[in-house]
Order: structure tokens, then C-alpha cells, then sequence
């Protein structure tokens, strides 16, 4: 059954412009036929086409569904984007497949990128939500510079990726299921050595990803996949 996003289908019974163009004019579907829904909130919804009226496609729920939680704790990756913007929108779609929370994108010293156009990040974890059958939309948060990010605070154990030399942990073995979870994760020339005092003088602990180099978008992929196993594997 074809799974459709609408964000406030509780007080509107029909679907997003776009969705219902989907709907109507891609997939043809028509009055009568069933549907699955989601609000991105954690809940699904079975629902059938009441009318269709040029671009408005109208909806009678008849069962609504709370998925239950795929993995504990609060997971937030913060990263610094890279300058190809397929590579920002490859890891969001990834990360939202395997699973988190929260996607903030850092403003560094060293950043290659300082605007995001996140109308474009949020329709592709829209669909990669859909597409990995869950009930909730991460908060995607915009360009952010890191000192303000880091003087937020975070309810949580806070991580701090680098390539500075030093002592650090793998991020497996510091990640604890259940304990909200913040992984930074800088730019291709890294975090300053000033971005790195203050994140260790704020809390973060120095951790390791392995023994290879890794790419920006791949090193924050690799961070979510493993809070997310940790998350799955001790609940």
C-alpha cells in the first residue's frame, strides 16, 4: 500500500499539494482506493481516497497507528556540510533510512559550505522516510555556527570527531543505549584546534570512528549507523 506524508492530516483530511499530485496524477489513483499515511509525528494512518477534485485529493481515515520506537535514546548528528551538495543530500537520505532524531548542519572555521537550502533536505528525508516505512520526520535544523550550537547544551553524552592527535575512544564502545546521543562531525580539513578546545572545554569527548580516513558524509554516516545499532541491540 502506497504511504503518503501529511504533516497535519489530524485537523485537514487531505493530502499536501504535492503529495496529492502524486497521488492523483503519477499513481492514478481514484475515489475508493486505500491509502497509508503518515504525519511524520509517529503515527500511521489507514485512509481512503473520499474525492478527488482537481488537485485536491480528500481522505476519510478509518484506523489510526503509533509506531513504536525502532531504537532508544535521542540521536543528533551535527555536521559540518561538504561543498558538493549531492553528498549533503546522499547522507541525509542515508541517515534517515538507517535512523535519527535530529540532522543540524555546522557552520566551522574550515566549512567548504555556509548556505543549505533545506526546502531540498526536507523533501529528501521525507522520502526516505516513506521509503523505510517510519512514522517520524527527524528535526532538520539549517546552517548553524558551531560555537552557538555548542553553547546550547545538550541533555545527553556529546562526541566530538577529529583528526587531531590524542586520546580517543571508539564510538562504539563509548555509546550507551537508552542515553541521548550528540555526534559532531567537521569539515574535510577538520575542526580547528580552537573548535576542538572548546567542544572538550563544553563536555564532548574525543572518539574515533575507526582506523580509516573517512569522508565527511561517510564518517557522519558511520556515527549514526552506530548509535542506531547501539540503540537497537541493548533496548
Amino acid at each position: 500500500m502506497w504511504l503518503f506524508y501529511a504533516p497535519d492530516i489530524q485537523d485537514d483530511m487531505q493530502l499536501p499539494e504535492e503529495e496529492a499530485g502524486h497521488c492523483i496524477r503519477v499513481l492514478r489513483m481514484k475515489e475508493g482506493d486505500r491509502i497509508r499515511l503518515t504525519d511524520g509525528k509517529g503515527c500511521f494512518y489507514e485512509a481512503v481516497i473520499s474525492a478527488v477534485s482537481g488537485k485536491r485529493c480528500l481522505v476519510h481515515v478509518e484506523n489510526k497507528e503509533v509506531q513504536k520506537p525502532l531504537w532508544s535514546g535521542h540521536l543528533h548528528i551535527a555536521v559540518a556540510p561538504t561543498k558538493l551538495m549531492d553528498r549533503n543530500e546522499w547522507f541525509v537520505e542515508k541517515a534517515v533510512e538507517i535512523g535519527v532524531d535530529e540532522i543540524t548542519f555546522l557552520k566551522t572555521d574550515h566549512s567548504e559550505r555556509d548556505v543549505i537550502k533545506m526546502d531540498r533536505i526536507e523533501k529528501i528525508a521525507v522520502s526516505a522516510m516513506k521509503q523505510s516505512q517510519k512514522a517520524t520526520l527527524p528535526i532538520l535544523n539549517g546552517m548553524t555556527s558551531l560555537r552557538s550550537f555548542i553553547e546550547r547544551g545538550f541533555d545527553g553524552d556529546k562526541f566530538i570527531a577529529h583528526c587531531e592527535p590524542g586520546s580517543k575512544v571508539l564510538l562504539q564502545d563509548a555509546v550507551v543505549a537508552g542515553h541521548n546521543s550528540l555526534v559532531l562531525i567537521g569539515p574535510e580539513g577538520d575542526f580547528s584546534p580552537g573548535e576542538i578546545e572548546m567542544a572538550l572545554k563544553a563536555g564532548f569527548k574525543p572518539i574515533s570512528l575507526g582506523p580509516s580516513r573517512l569522508r565527511t558524509e561517510t564518517a557522519a554516516l558511520v556515527a549514526v549507523h552506530i548509535m542506531n545499532l547501539a540503540g537497537q541491540s541493548r533496548e
